[in-house]
C-alpha cells in the first residue's frame, strides 16, 4: 500500500467524492441563478432590445438577419439569439427563456473550471473555482441582462483547455475541439474570439517552444472545420444585407454604399476598438475606474489575489523548473520518500500546473489590457474572470494544504479586509434602514431615486449611483438580509481561518456571497419599475384594440420591453438613433420614424377616427410632448418610475 500523499491527507470530507461537492455547489447555483431566472421581467435597453431580435427570429423563421422593431440589427453575431429563439418555442416569450442560455453557460464554466482546476491543482482548487464562478459579483451582475459574455467565456475556455490538453497528452485530434470552440465563440461575440485565443496561444507557444510541434496542430483540416462552422452565417448575412446608402459619421444627408461587411467587420470591430464607431453611443471608462472596478466585479475572491501573486513570486524558481522540467538541474518540489510512479505523476502535474498558469495568465492579462485601451463597458472583461478565478483558487488551495507563516499572513490579511469591508457595508445598510424606518413602503422605487445620470446611463452600473436614503424604504428586506450576512459571514470566516480551518473559512466566504447575492437579486427585482416597462405593456395588452398603434418618443431602447411584451411594432418619434440608424436606410425598411409634426398629425387623425394610440414618453421628453400635444386629447394613463404612458382615448375598455 502506497504512502498517502499530501493531496490525500488534506482532502476535506466534503471533497472525497464529486457527488458530495456538487450537491453543495448545485444548491448554491440553484439559489443564486436558477431562482433568479423568473424575475424581474426583461428590462429596457440592451436586455429587451436583444430579446426583440431573438423574438423576431423565432416568429419569422429568419435565422440569418437580426431585426429589432422591423429594422435590420446587423451589429451582433447570431448564436445567443438562436439559443433564445429556440427557448421561445419551448418556454414562450418571457425572461426565463431569454436568460436561460446565459445561466447554463455559467454552469458550463463552473464544470469546466472544476475539471481544469482538478487536474492542474487538486479537488480543493476545483471546488473553489466552481464556487468562485457561482459567487463572484461580476458573474452575477452581468448575467442579469441578455448579453453573450458568459457564452463567449465558456467556448473560449473550452478552446484553451482542449488546446493545452492536446499538447500535454499528445492527442492531436483534440485540437479539433479547439477549432470548433473558437468558431462557436466567433458566432457568440465576433472577431474578438479568435483574437483573444491567438493572443494567449501564440506567446505561450513561443515561450514554451511548443511551436516546433506545429505539425500536430491539424492546421489544414482544423481551419476547414473552423470555416465550416463560422463562415456560413457571415456569408449568408453579407448576401442578404448588401451595400446600400448609410450615414457617414455625423454628416447630415451624407451616405455611402456600405452594407453588412463594412458595418459588422469595420464599424463594429475595428472602429469600436478605436473609439470611432458610428454612432458614437458607447463610453470609455477612465483608466482608474476600469482597473479599480475589477475589485468589485471579482469580489470577494479578488482579496486573495495578493496572496496568489506573493506565492508565485516566492516560488518563481520552482515555477520555472516545473514549466521546463527538461531544462532543470534539480526538481526541488519532489518528496524523496515517494515512489518513482508518484514522483513521475508529481512532475507531470507540476508541469501542467505551471503551463496552466502561464497560458491563463497571458489570456487574462491580454483581455484586461485590450479593453483598457478600447471603448469598454464593465462586463467586457467577463472572459478573463474564468482564468483569474481558476488561478487564484489553485494558489489558495495549495497555500491551505501546505501553509507557511508568511503565506498564512497573506490569507489572514485578506480575511481581515473582508471582515472590515463587510462590517462597514453592514453598518451603512443598517444606518440607511434606520433613517428610512418611518417612511412608507413605495412599490415603485424609481420615484425615490436621485437620477444623477452618472456616465449618462451608458454604463451598465450607472443606476447604482441613483440610490437615496428614502429608497431603502422599498429595499428593507434585501438590505436587512445583506446587512446581517455581511456582518456575520466574513467574521465567521476570519474566526475559522485563525483556528486553522482553511477549507471551512474559504467555503464560508463563498456561502456568504451566495446569501448576499440572493439579497441583491431581491433588491434588483424591486428596481423592475425603474429598469423595465412591462407594467405598461400589460396595460396595453389588457386595453388595446387590435388596430391600436404603439408609439415611443425617442430611441426604441427606452421602452424596448414594451415592444417585446406587446408583440407590436412601434413608431419612433425622433428615434432614428443608436442601433436603429444603420438598418433604417435600407430601401425595404418600414416607415416607422416620425418627426414632431408627424406625431401631431397622427394624433389628430387617430383621435378623429377614434383609433387608439399608446405613446411611451421618457422623462427627458415629457415636458416637450405635453407642450406639443397639449391642445390635443392627451390622457395620462400610467406612470412607471420616470416614464409616462399616454393615450388619446379617455375611456379604455
Amino acid at each position: 500500500m502506497s504512502t498517502p500523499t499530501l493531496h490525500d491527507r488534506n482532502t476535506p470530507p466534503l471533497l472525497r467524492t464529486a457527488r458530495n461537492a456538487w450537491t453543495l455547489l448545485l444548491l448554491v447555483f440553484m439559489a443564486v441563478y436558477v431562482a433568479a431566472l423568473f424575475t424581474p421581467a426583461l428590462i429596457d435597453d440592451a436586455d429587451a432590445t436583444h430579446a426583440n431580435a431573438a423574438q423576431h427570429m423565432a416568429r419569422s423563421g429568419d435565422w440569418v438577419t437580426l431585426y429589432v422593431n422591423g429594422i435590420r440589427y446587423l451589429e451582433k453575431p447570431p448564436l445567443p439569439y438562436w439559443l433564445a429563439a429556440l427557448d421561445y418555442h419551448v418556454f414562450g416569450y418571457n425572461a426565463f427563456a431569454t436568460h436561460l442560455p446565459l445561466i447554463l453557460a455559467v454552469l458550463g464554466n463552473a464544470i469546466l473550471g472544476w475539471v481544469w482546476a482538478r487536474r492542474a491543482f487538486n479537488e480543493r482548487a476545483a471546488f473553489y473555482t466552481a464556487l468562485g464562478l457561482f459567487t463572484t459579483v461580476g458573474v452575477f451582475l452581468f448575467t442579469r441582462t441578455f448579453i453573450p459574455e458568459s457564452i463567449l467565456c465558456f467556448f473560449l475556455a473550452l478552446a484553451l483547455w482542449s488546446f493545452l490538453t492536446a499538447l500535454e497528452d499528445r492527442k492531436p485530434n483534440r485540437f479539433y475541439i479547439t477549432y470548433a470552440s473558437i468558431a462557436v465563440a466567433l458566432l457568440a461575440k465576433g472577431l474578438i474570439a479568435p483574437v483573444f485565443f491567438g493572443a494567449a496561444v501564440v506567446p505561450y507557444l513561443l515561450i514554451t517552444g511548443d511551436w516546433r510541434r506545429w505539425r500536430e496542430f491539424r492546421l489544414p483540416t482544423g481551419i476547414l472545420l473552423f470555416l465550416a462552422i463560422g463562415a456560413p452565417w457571415h456569408v449568408m448575412a453579407a448576401l442578404r444585407n448588401p451595400d446600400h446608402g448609410h450615414p457617414i459619421g455625423n454628416v447630415p444627408n451624407a451616405h455611402d454604399e456600405h452594407g453588412f461587411l463594412y458595418f459588422y467587420f469595420v464599424n463594429e470591430h475595428v472602429l469600436r476598438f478605436l473609439g470611432k464607431r458610428y454612432p458614437h453611443d458607447y463610453n470609455k471608462q477612465p483608466g482608474w475606474v476600469f482597473w479599480v472596478g475589477h475589485l468589485a466585479w471579482l469580489f470577494p475572491w479578488c482579496l486573495f489575489f495578493p496572496a496568489a501573486v506573493a506565492r508565485l513570486w516566492a516560488r518563481r524558481g520552482e515555477f520555472r523548473d516545473a514549466l521546463f522540467p527538461d531544462r532543470a538541474n534539480t526538481i526541488t518540489f519532489l518528496d524523496r520518500h515517494e515512489t518513482a510512479f508518484h514522483a513521475a505523476f508529481a512532475v507531470r502535474q507540476e508541469r501542467f500546473r505551471a503551463r496552466t498558469t502561464l497560458l491563463l495568465g497571458i489570456y487574462a492579462g491580454f483581455i484586461l489590457l485590450f479593453f483598457s485601451l478600447s471603448t469598454n463597458q464593465e462586463y467586457y472583461t467577463w472572459p478573463s474572470y474564468f482564468a483569474l478565478l481558476l488561478l487564484v483558487s489553485g494558489s489558495l488551495s495549495l497555500q491551505e494544504m501546505a501553509p507557511g507563516p508568511r503565506r498564512e499572513r497573506w490569507l489572514l490579511a485578506a480575511h481581515w479586509l473582508l471582515a472590515v469591508v463587510g462590517t462597514l457595508c453592514s453598518v451603512a445598510l443598517l444606518a440607511a434602514l434606520w433613517s428610512s424606518r418611518h417612511l412608507p413602503y413605495v412599490p415603485d422605487v424609481g420615484t425615490l431615486l436621485a437620477h444623477r445620470g452618472v456616465g449618462d446611463y451608458s454604463l451598465a452600473m450607472s443606476h447604482f449611483f441613483d440610490l437615496t436614503g428614502p429608497s431603502f424604504a422599498a429595499l428593507r428586506l434585501p438590505a436587512l438580509l445583506a446587512a446581517v450576512t455581511l456582518l456575520v459571514g466574513p467574521s465567521l470566516a476570519l474566526w475559522l481561518r485563525r483556528r486553522g480551518h482553511g477549507f471551512e473559512a474559504t467555503t464560508s466566504v463563498g456561502l456568504t456571497m451566495a446569501l448576499f447575492l440572493v439579497a441583491a437579486h431581491i433588491g434588483y427585482v424591486r428596481f423592475e419599475p425603474l429598469l423595465g416597462s412591462k407594467a405598461m405593456a400589460d396595460l396595453i395588452n389588457a386595453t388595446a384594440q387590435p388596430e391600436a398603434q404603439l408609439v415611443i418618443y425617442g430611441d426604441q431602447a427606452s421602452a424596448s420591453s414594451v415592444i417585446f411584451y406587446t408583440h407590436r411594432q412601434a413608431l419612433l418619434v425622433n428615434g432614428r438613433s443608436s442601433s436603429m440608424i444603420w438598418g433604417s436606410f435600407y430601401p425595404d425598411a418600414p416607415h416607422i420614424f416620425l418627426e414632431d409634426a408627424d406625431l401631431v398629425s397622427l394624433w389628430t387623425q387617430a383621435s378623429a377616427a377614434n383609433r387608439q394610440i399608446f405613446l411611451v414618453v421618457p422623462p427627458e421628453f415629457d415636458a416637450h410632448v405635453r407642450s406639443l400635444l397639449g391642445a390635443q386629447r392627451l390622457v395620462d394613463i400610467k406612470e412607471v418610475s420616470d416614464r409616462t404612458l399616454y393615450t388619446n382615448c379617455r375611456s379604455l375598455p
